[in-house]
């Protein structure tokens, strides 16, 4: 199982990857997978839209990451839109396909959810999903959860988010991954504080690997992560160059890497945005620093 993976000494190494929009492109992302299979990650995570409109794909292509890729697969459980119900029906689902590792998450509000319905949702927390997960598993199942450096965007301070990250632990979460960063400062005062609050769960650390200039806005736009000035000078000098910012980007995210290796981060979780070029650099490089 998942969690005993980071009882080992070794940094933990995995990505993450998303079902694609459209029916007819779901080979493209199992070529994808059986190429990021060879670079021997820990676990892979699938996500999982927040309306529920990927639920099914995401079960799918979890399914073909455990049992064919042999390799952990991680599904996500994204509550912001879903009932108990539903809820255990989708832990039944993935329980069925040889699945047995979810990240328990709220979520965002949905475009197409109202404000009246997303105060009135039936989950208000990830935390309050993790104890239904439990109990609805055929067997013993590993659950992760979310956390955020640089705070959630709606906690009013550091101190809130980390009454909810200790929430979230004592419920029995087994890890964390992190928010994208690009600040490892950010990274390491956030844990320090998170031990210094009592939270002792492994903290995978989130990493995303700028590609493009319109990535960063994207991303920032999504996530609140700050841009050092190093990050922001890479764009200026690189942005109107696509194939420059890509070498950019990765050797920034490797950087990023090494800094958090060398201080005994408990796992690197890239974001790779199904792209297996990235993914396949990056991990070369890890190995060699392991």
């Amino acid at each position: 199982m998942l969690k005993s993976i980071f009882q080992s000494d070794k940094t933990v190494l995995s990505c993450e990857v998303f079902p694609p929009k459209r029916n007819d492109d779901m080979y493209t992302i199992f070529k994808t997978l059986d190429e990021i299979q060879t670079y021997h990650p820990d676990f892979i995570s699938v996500t999982y839209g927040a309306g529920g409109s990927t639920s099914k794909k995401t079960a799918t292509i979890a399914a073909y990451i455990q049992n064919i890729c042999e390799i952990e697969a991680l599904a996500h459980l994204t509550s912001v839109a879903m009932d108990e119900a539903f809820l255990r029906q989708m832990v039944h689902e993935l329980n069925a396909k040889g699945v047995y590792n979810v990240l328990a998450l709220r979520g965002d509000q949905p475009r197409d959810m109202s404000d009246e319905v997303f105060q009135n949702r039936h989950f208000k927390h990830a935390s309050d999903i993790i104890p239904i997960i439990q109990d609805a598993a055929e067997k013993e199942i590993c659950i992760a959860a979310a956390c955020y450096p640089e705070k959630h965007p709606e906690s009013a301070t550091i101190e809130d988010d980390l009454t909810y990250l200790k929430k979230k632990a004592d419920a029995g979460i087994d890890f964390f991954i992190t928010q994208m960063f690009f600040d490892n400062g950010k990274f390491f005062e956030f844990r320090e504080n998170a031990r210094a609050h009592g939270i002792q769960t492994p903290i995978t650390a989130g990493i995303m690997p700028i590609t493009s200039a319109k990535q960063i806005g994207t991303s920032v736009q999504l996530s609140g992560s700050s841009v050092p000035t190093e990050l922001s000078n890479l764009l200026a000098k690189y942005g109107d160059n696509p194939e420059d910012m890509q070498k950019a980007g990765i050797d920034y995210a490797i950087r990023q890497i090494e800094q958090l290796i060398s201080n005994q981060v408990d796992g690197i979780h890239l974001y790779t945005m199904n792209k297996s070029d990235v993914t396949r650099e990056i991990f070369k490089q890890i190995h060699v620093m392991q």
